[in-house]
């Protein structure tokens, strides 16, 4: 993957950089990690599916922030089916022996157990760094163990070390299912139907979509996103997250898989495609009003539905508009900074500046081609991105730390991780996503126009947390440029003090 870790800049010369090629050599010199790593991630989608069992293959503590997703995980699998059996983890746990002599058979072990303790439809094997730096043959111990279990065996080789970009996790979990569960239990030679079956069938498949969600979204957007598509008369099937393992069998029984990520999706879409030539739209997210649009539109183009989804549009922009007046007069002019995915964060700045809000600043995690494209859009159809800082890069909060404390937005849109040392200086914080609430769709730019005037009403617990708790970093760092341990890559320094000395 051609991606970038470290920039800091504004948007206009982060698209000029990217077009150039040069965006990618560049690096830190000192980093402040904050995330997570590609196994992590790779765990926020598969314990999603039903009827698994996972195993981490690795030390103990690899995998231990699924403890406090148990609960969360059942809730939401019986949102989709009420047999759901909620969470089912193991652990190998390695350890300083095992690095030694080789931890396969304690996996070995462990997926016999899985297989007798609760008979699923599939168990997925991720690999952590500790296995893969010793050398342990897990392909070929999962090859031998399949024939001694009727659950289909998903190795998912997730190794936080192989990458410095988390959205890997993305490729790898692809890749374990592409190659595990898309075979057929029932191959379509074998099934004998009667003529007039077989034509409302084929009617069916030419009508039908798969919307490619993330972990990330609630079960209210999967909700609105159908809405919108039943609304063009589609049929919808909804993977791979919260999905059983048998779903993956059909995958290739539709006519568009319609991705809502494209750093999410491209690899299993541009599988699907060559494997069984069935396209895909892999464009926007639809969060806010304009990528909605776009999105929608996108798909009823290849159905050749245009007419009907421009009504559908316009009446639902319509209402929508009504809705927001009030929303919009309390946000006016109101900053906002966002950090998160940078797909993500695109499309939620567009959502926020068509309430009136201004961007300030935005930070990707990386950044790409998917990400250049999008960022293009947001500098034609947003004015005030050409002013709007842009930084990159995983974690880094000393660098946002900085950043805050020369241009302190009045509103701080971001993922858990950061949420908090953006509250130790005293700024409102909004979540970019959670599993209880709507971002998607046209409804979701209502709800979030409603929950942040909400949150802008009353700023004092922020600024109470402000006085009291402060941030570990140093005056001379506040002093400094933000950027400055970033290799130069060809960005202004004017993000810093020297423009905004005294804020």
């Amino acid at each position: 993957m051609a991606a970038c870790q470290a920039f800091g800049g504004f948007c206009p010369e982060l698209s000029r950089a990217a077009k150039k090629g040069c965006l990618f050599q560049a690096k830190r010199t000192f980093a402040q990690a904050q995330q997570g790593c590609q196994l992590t991630l790779s765990l926020a989608i598969l314990m999603t599916m039903r009827d698994v069992v996972l195993i981490v293959h690795g030390p103990v503590g690899c995998g231990g922030s699924l403890v406090g997703q148990t609960g969360v995980t059942k809730n939401f699998q019986k949102l989709r089916d009420e047999q759901a059996t909620g969470l089912r983890w193991m652990n190998t746990n390695l350890d300083e022996t095992d690095v030694i002599k080789g931890g396969e058979e304690k996996l070995r072990s462990a997926v016999l157990h899985a297989e007798k303790e609760f008979r699923p439809a599939a168990i997925f094997v991720l690999n952590s760094c500790v296995p893969s730096l010793i050398g342990d043959d897990v392909d070929s111990i999962l090859d031998e163990v399949q024939k001694q279990v009727a659950a289909k065996i998903v190795p998912i080789h997730c190794e936080g070390f192989r990458t410095k970009i988390q959205a890997t996790a993305y490729d790898a979990v692809y890749h374990g299912i592409l190659r595990n569960l898309m075979e057929k239990k029932y191959p379509e030679a074998d099934l004998i139907r009667a003529e007039e079956e077989e034509l409302m069938r084929q009617y069916r498949l030419s009508r039908t979509v798969n919307l490619i969600n993330v972990s990330s979204m609630s079960r209210i957007d999967e909700v609105e996103l159908v809405r919108l598509l039943k609304a063009l008369d589609l049929n919808v099937r909804i993977l791979p997250c919260y999905a059983h393992p048998d779903d993956f069998e059909t995958v290739d029984e539709t006519a568009l898989n319609v991705s809502i990520c494209s750093t999410h999706d491209d690899y299993f879409v541009e599988h699907v495609k060559t494997k069984y030539g069935i396209p895909f739209v892999l464009r926007t997210i639809p969060i806010g009003i304009a990528n909605t649009n776009k999105w929608v539109m996108d798909i009823a183009k290849f159905f050749g539905l245009e007419e009907r989804a421009r009504k559908f549009i316009d009446a639902e922009v319509a209402e929508l508009n009504g809705a927001l007046a009030s929303y919009r007069e309390a946000l006016k002019g109101k900053r906002a900074f966002l950090t998160g995915g940078e797909i993500r964060i695109l499309a939620t700045a567009e959502l926020l500046h068509s309430l009136g809000m201004e961007i300030m600043g935005l930070k990707g995690y990386h950044f790409d081609r998917f990400g250049a494209r999008l960022l293009d859009e947001v500098l034609e159809e947003v004015p005030e991105s050409e002013r709007a800082i842009f930084s990159i890069g995983s974690g880094q909060p000393f660098e946002q730390a900085n950043l805050f404390s020369k241009h302190k937005p009045d509103l701080y849109v971001g993922h858990t991780s950061g949420n908090g040392s953006a509250a130790r200086q005293g700024i409102p914080v909004f979540p970019l996503f959670g599993q209880q609430y709507n971002y998607m769709g046209y409804l979701g730019v209502f709800e979030v126009a409603k929950r942040v005037t909400r949150i802008l009403k009353n700023t004092r617990f922020n600024e109470n947390i402000s006085r009291h708790v402060k941030l570990p970093y140093t005056s001379d760092w506040y002093r400094q440029e933000p950027f400055s341990y970033i290799d130069d890559q060809g960005a202004s320094k004017t993000t810093g003090e020297e423009e905004h000395h005294g804020d």
